[in-house]
């Protein structure tokens, strides 16, 4: 077996900032959107995915994927949010055996009364102090990385 080449002092700072983060930000944008608008963020998130879809409409594989979730928890998430009355499952027109999620009307006035402060929240956790050249910095970072999760079967990962 190869032996694992450590993390250089830069690199070690990098990964701690980076975990820093990763453990922080969830929690503070789910603590927002639970004090101002009574969901999660991932709720905001489905919700806004289905926003930006034609009719507001989606199917449940494609949501998974623009959410970064598994079927399994979406499923779960939109069986909520559907009591609530901001979404509505049902079988698509072209396809019965693709279920589609449309984010409804109630749901939508839900959303816009809810992104003045997730977008608050977000520019002062995230972007409040970055320089323009910064923000450009992190889109190519998070896309890196984002590949490369992407491409890992995190199941057989190497160690």
């Amino acid at each position: 077996m190869a032996e694992t080449p450590w993390l250089d002092d830069d690199e070690m700072a990098a990964w701690l900032a980076l975990v820093g983060v990763l453990l922080r930000l969830g929690p503070a944008l789910d603590s927002q959107a639970q004090r101002d608008a009574g969901m999660t963020h991932f709720d905001y998130q489905v919700m806004a995915m289905l926003s930006g879809a034609p009719e507001r409409r989606l199917a449940m594989s494609e949501l998974a994927a623009r959410t970064n979730s598994s079927l399994s928890r979406l499923s779960h998430v939109v069986k909520k949010l559907e009591a609530r009355g901001w979404l509505a499952r049902s079988p698509s027109p072209t396809n019965r055996r693709v279920t589609e999620c449309e984010l409804t009307t109630h749901g939508y006035d839900v959303l816009v009364a809810a992104a003045p402060g997730h977008v608050s929240a977000v520019r002062q956790l995230v972007f409040d102090g970055l320089s323009p050249e910064q923000v450009r910095q992190l889109v190519a970072i998070a896309t890196t990385v984002r590949a490369n999760l992407d491409a890992s079967d995190l199941r057989t990962l190497d160690g």
